[in-house]
Formats: C-alpha cells, sequence, structure tokens
C-alpha cells in the first residue's frame, strides 16, 4: 500500500482504522504538556514604555547639534547599555543569580541577563504618517517580580541618562571644535588683514578705489598748472611794461640832470627799445608792431653809429652822475620788484604742480597692475572672513543648542509608562502549553497511524491487487468467517469485509 498513490479515500479508511490511536495520544498530550510546564520556572515580565520627547523650542529657533535617526541612537545606546560593563554593577546590585554566581563566570550571567532583556520601538500610527520613531518599551524578564520591575526601572535609567548624556557630549564636542576652528580662522583672518594693510600703506593714493580720485584730482591739478602759467605769462608782461616805463623814467631824469634835450638820440633810443620790449612781452616776434619797433631801433642806433664817429663822446668821468630818486621812479622800482616776486612764487607753484601732475600721473598709470594685486589680496580676506563669519555663526548655534540641552528643554527621553509589577508569570503559559500537548499529540497519533498503515502489507482493495499483480481484477471473493455469522457487505464485483485483509482471490 505505501508503494501507490493514495487518495483522500485512503486517508479517511486509515483514519477510521486508527482512530482510537488517534484520540489517546491527543487525550494524553493535552495534561502530559501541562504537567510538564509545572516543572518550568516562572518568568515574570516587566515593561516599561519610554516616549521620545520632541524639543520644546522650536527646530526653526535653535537647531539641534545631534541631527541623527533616533533608531540609529536607540541602536547605539542598546548595544552600549546592554554591554558587560553596564550590566555586571546591575548583576551584584540586585544579588541577581545569586545561587549560580559562584558557579559560573559573569560572562554567562551576563549574556542570561542580555537574553532576558529585549527594547522593542513603538511602531508609529498609520494616521500619522510620521517617520520618527515615537516610543520604546524596554522588556525585563526575570523568574521574581520584584526583581524584574527593579531591574526594568534600572535599564529604562540607563538609556534615559545615556542619551543625555550623549546628546550633552555631543553638543559640548561640536562647540569646542567649533570654537577651536574659529580660532584657526580669526589667525588667518588675521593675517590677511595685516597683509591688506601693509599693501594699503604702500600703495595708498594707488588703489583701485581711488583712481576715479585721482583722475579728478589730475584734472584739477591741470586746471591749476593751466591758471598758474596765464598768471606767471601776466606778471612777466606786466613786468616788461613796468621795467620800460621805468626805463623811460630813468632817462627822462638822467636827461634833465644833465642839461640835454630829452628829445636827443640817446633818449630815442631807450624809449624805442622799452617799447620793444613791452610789445615783444605781449605779442611774438612776427606781430608787426613789434617788426616796426625794431626796424626804427636799428635806424636810429645806425644814426647814432654815424654821429658818434663824426662828433667824440666825452668824458665820462668829468660828468657828473644824477641822482635818480623821484616817486615815480621808486614806485615803478617796487612794482618790478613785487612783479619779480610774484614770478618767483608762481615759478615755484607752476614746479611744484608738475611734481604733483607727475605723481598722480604714474599713479593712474599703476593703477591696472596695483589692482590685479588687490584683487587677489581682498578675494583671500574676503574668503577668510566669510570662514570666520561662518564659523561663529554655527559656535553660536550651536552654545544655544548646548544650552538647550543642559536644561533638557531639547530632545529626550521621558518614561510614560514606569515598570510594572507583574502579578503572573509571562512564562509558561500553561493554557498555551495544555493546547499545544493537545495539538501535538494528535500529530503524534496520525503519525503513528500513518506509519503502522505503511508497515502493513495487506491487501485490502481492488487498487492494491492491481497495483501489486499489474493486472485487472475481475471478480474478488470475500473471506468467509464461520465464527462471526455476519454477512460481507459489497465490494467491486465481489464482497469483503470492512476491516479484514484478502486472503484469496481469482483473476482472469
Amino acid at each position: 500500500m505505501a508503494q501507490r498513490e493514495l487518495t483522500s479515500a485512503d486517508y479517511m479508511a486509515m483514519l477510521r482504522r486508527r482512530w482510537i490511536l488517534v484520540a489517546v495520544m491527543a487525550f494524553i498530550g493535552s495534561p502530559v504538556a501541562y504537567g510538564l510546564s509545572r516543572f518550568i520556572r516562572n518568568q515574570y515580565k516587566s515593561t516599561t514604555l519610554v516616549l521620545v520627547e520632541r524639543p520644546s523650542v522650536p527646530t526653526d529657533f535653535v537647531k539641534p547639534v545631534d541631527t541623527t535617526d533616533v533608531n540609529e541612537r536607540l541602536a547605539t545606546m542598546q548595544q552600549q547599555i546592554l554591554s558587560h560593563s553596564r550590566l555586571e554593577p546591575i548583576i551584584r546590585q540586585y544579588g541577581l543569580y545569586a545561587n549560580d554566581i559562584n558557579r559560573v563566570s559573569m560572562d554567562e550571567l551576563v549574556a542570561r541577563l542580555q537574553a532576558g532583556i529585549q527594547v522593542t520601538p513603538v511602531e508609529p500610527m498609520a494616521l500619522t504618517r510620521a517617520s520618527n520613531l515615537p516610543g520604546f518599551f524596554v522588556n525585563v524578564t526575570m523568574d521574581n517580580p520584584r526583581t524584574a520591575q527593579q531591574v526594568c526601572t534600572a535599564v529604562t535609567s540607563l538609556f534615559i541618562e545615556e542619551e543625555l548624556r550623549l546628546r550633552q557630549e555631543h553638543s559640548q564636542d561640536t562647540t569646542q571644535f567649533l570654537a577651536q576652528q574659529m580660532e584657526v580662522a580669526k589667525t588667518n583672518l588675521d593675517d590677511q588683514d595685516s597683509k591688506l594693510a601693509a599693501f594699503k600703506s604702500r600703495y595708498i593714493g594707488s588703489l583701485p578705489d581711488e583712481e576715479q580720485t585721482n583722475l579728478n584730482l589730475l584734472t584739477g591739478l591741470t586746471s591749476q598748472l593751466d591758471a598758474t602759467t596765464e598768471a606767471l605769462s601776466r606778471a612777466q608782461q606786466d613786468k616788461s611794461f613796468a621795467s620800460s616805463l621805468l626805463a623811460q623814467q630813468v632817462a627822462s631824469a638822467q636827461a634833465t640832470q644833465s642839461g640835454n634835450n630829452p628829445e636827443t638820440q640817446d633818449q630815442q633810443l631807450s624809449i624805442l627799445q622799452a617799447q620793444v620790449a613791452a610789445l615783444q612781452a605781449r605779442y611774438t616776434d612776427d606781430y608787426p608792431d613789434v617788426i616796426k619797433a625794431k626796424n626804427e631801433v636799428a635806424a636810429l642806433q645806425k644814426r647814432i653809429a654815424e654821429n658818434a664817429q663824426q662828433n667824440p663822446a666825452p668824458d665820462p668821468a668829468a660828468t657828473p652822475k644824477p641822482t635818480l630818486d623821484s616817486p615815480q621812479i621808486s614806485q615803478l622800482k617796487a612794482q618790478v620788484r613785487s612783479y619779480d616776486q610774484i614770478i618767483g612764487e608762481k615759478t615755484k607753484e607752476q614746479e611744484k604742480i608738475k611734481q604733483q601732475i607727475g605723481v598722480y600721473q604714474s599713479r593712474v598709470q599703476s593703477s591696472p597692475a596695483v589692482e590685479q594685486q588687490y584683487k587677489e589680496l581682498t578675494r583671500g580676506y574676503q574668503t577668510a572672513l566669510d570662514s570666520y563669519n561662518e564659523l561663529q555663526k554655527k559656535r553660536d548655534e550651536s552654545a544655544m543648542a548646548t544650552a538647550l540641552e543642559h536644561k533638557q528643554e531639547g530632545e529626550n527621553f521621558t518614561v510614560l509608562d514606569p515598570a510594572n509589577l507583574p502579578d503572573k508569570p509571562s512564562y509558561p503559559n500553561r493554557p498555551l502549553f495544555a493546547f499545544e500537548g493537545l495539538a501535538g499529540g494528535l500529530a503524534l497519533g496520525l503519525g503513528l497511524a500513518i506509519v503502522m498503515e505503511m508497515q502493513n502489507t495487506s491487501l485490502r482493495g481492488e487498487k492494491d491487487v492491481e497495483f501489486a499483480l499489474r493486472l485487472p481484477v475481475l471478480a474478488m471473493i470475500p473471506a468467509i468467517d464461520p465464527a462471526s455469522g455476519k454477512k460481507p457487505r459489497q465490494a467491486g464485483n465481489g464482497t469483503l469485509p470492512a476491516d479484514s485483509g484478502l486472503t484469496s482471490g481469482a483473476r482472469a
């Protein structure tokens, strides 16, 4: 029977034949499992619900330093808190596993306590669509309810303290790091500032922002130079005119003292020469009046030379020298001296303006090269300044976040449900054990029934005969038990008892 494919009818037939065995195994399994659960040591579970509170100050006002996900931080803290160094003090403080502490190593006891501690995140509600962790459960399973409650409270306190410590340390470390970076940035900024100040001191007046000023000053100095040159020319002309007048006055005075006619040739020559000098001070040599005056002077000089050859000159030593001290002559001499002083001042002013013009011209010419160097320095200075300002801003934000963490106004863990004192064991669940024993006995009975059926080699029906002989069955003669006196029921073309093996048959 085990060699052919079984149908549902075969299985139902086996169940009818072996139902007593299956029922007995199922009936025995439930009390046996319940009895075994009585020998298992009771375990009590204490649970704490920890809520992850959001910062009381909006993150738009004070940005938190620690932006890692709560799930990641919880996983990290779980590894730290459930470590050997954290759990060993708890074992010694509450006297856990007192009967085994001298027989097994501390590592085994820590591993046993680790197996009894479970941290389960709270799943956010689907309606809130929140991605952050709303909280987590801390479950501690021990053989004593009071001990389970105490250990659960201690482990929960470790989580809260560790969270606060990590966030405060992270904020402080970040603030200190930013402060150190600020010192480096400040040193760099001071260095760039000193370089920029030295450059400005070296090229003062030639900086790019002073180029327009230099051009304006250069234009103004050019106008001043033109005005000074014009004033100098006017002073020279005035001096020439005054000098010609002085020469006329002196000639007139000399003629009056010597008794000669003022219309003598020498006096005429002096007057003409003074007129030529006055005209040359105002006009060029090509001017018609200047040419005419020069021709008259040349003609008069020629006549004087001819008269000198005919009449020898008197002895100058014998002629007394006249004194020229008239007010007109003194006034003219004062005017000439004043014009000389003005000419000297204007000449110096002209030279000074020319020097200044040269200085500003050199500044304007060197402005492109200076501007290139200045841009490089200002670029480095601006970069250093931006870096310093950015670090200062971040340091201030980190300092505010640190103060917020110290005041516990940031994100923190809060115990919503303290550790409970369990009133009944969480393990073993004896009703569940009884149900599992019933299911196990039923499965064992079914398995034994199948094994027994598979080991039975009796031919129980037409299919077994056809499978064994590989020939079709035409008719079957049932076995007749004379002692029972019961009529066999029909089976195929013949009759066969319901629970007896096929002992005889016929084939075609």
